[in-house]
């Protein structure tokens, strides 16, 4: 190659440049920075869509499962996450209840990492669990993140499956409700995804400032509100804010 990548490091460089952009691009676009020839860019994102890193939609390429996953794992390996799971013990401490760092994957969200409850009541979802979108706190989260064409994109694509009373049956009542998410800086689950289970959310941004993840506590009802989730923002908000530091 003209810039002397090395063939081993050339997918590498691909996906460097996907990671740098803050929406899908096509294999063009991507050429853009590289500057490979043009066969070339497109035999090595064919190799990345063959492999199941990559897939390719509206001509455009998004990640696939296996890239979110090699994210994910690598992640784990980093001091980062060390500290933030310290942070996620302190909230969990102080709130008496199961918290989560929530992050966005093709099948839903995606719960990365966890620190459970001591009360023997509790609500299930381990690590490795993915929620919906549209009825969970960190769901809202991120779809409240999402800007112009690409969030009716994605709220047009979306199953409002219903799980409970609660659940969002339109798009209009889930738009609504991502304006006040947007406005207020949180989400909540008011037993939208299980009877019973109350959540809050916040998002947490990284060096770019970009939706990162989402940080989440939930309970069950009888004790865990939604006035005691709701007094407990500005912790989180605090603790989101400590976690995006260590993303830098």
């Amino acid at each position: 190659m003209a810039d002397g990548t090395l063939p081993g490091l050339r997918l590498i460089r691909i996906l460097e440049v996907m990671a740098a952009s803050d929406r899908p691009l096509t294999p063009t676009e991507i050429n853009e920075t590289l500057g490979w020839p043009k066969q070339s860019i497109h035999r090595l994102c064919n190799t990345l869509i063959e492999e199941g890193y990559l897939e390719k939609r509206d001509r455009k390429l998004h990640p696939r499962q296996r890239l979110f996953a090699l994210s994910t794992n690598l992640s784990h390996l980093d001091s980062a996450h060390v500290a933030r799971h310290q942070i996620l013990l302190r909230i969990a401490e102080t709130v008496g209840e199961t918290v989560n760092f929530v992050r966005p994957e093709t099948s839903g969200m995606f719960y990365s990492d966890r620190v459970e409850t001591n009360w023997p009541f509790r609500i299930q979802l381990p690590i490795g669990t993915h929620v919906p979108f549209h009825c969970t706190a960190s769901g809202k989260t991120w779809l409240a993140s999402l800007k112009g064409t690409k969030r009716d994109k994605v709220l047009n694509s979306l199953h409002l499956k219903i799980f409970t009373d609660q659940t969002h049956r339109s798009l209009d009542t889930l738009k609504k409700e991502l304006a006040t998410i947007r406005r207020d800086g949180h989400s909540l689950d008011y037993e939208e995804f299980h009877d019973s289970m109350v959540a809050i959310a916040v998002p947490v941004l990284d060096s770019k400032g970009r939706f990162y993840a989402a940080l989440a506590v939930h309970g069950p009802k009888p004790r865990f509100t939604i006035e005691i989730a709701k007094q407990h923002k500005e912790l989180m908000v605090s603790a989101s804010k400590e976690i995006s530091k260590t993303l830098e």
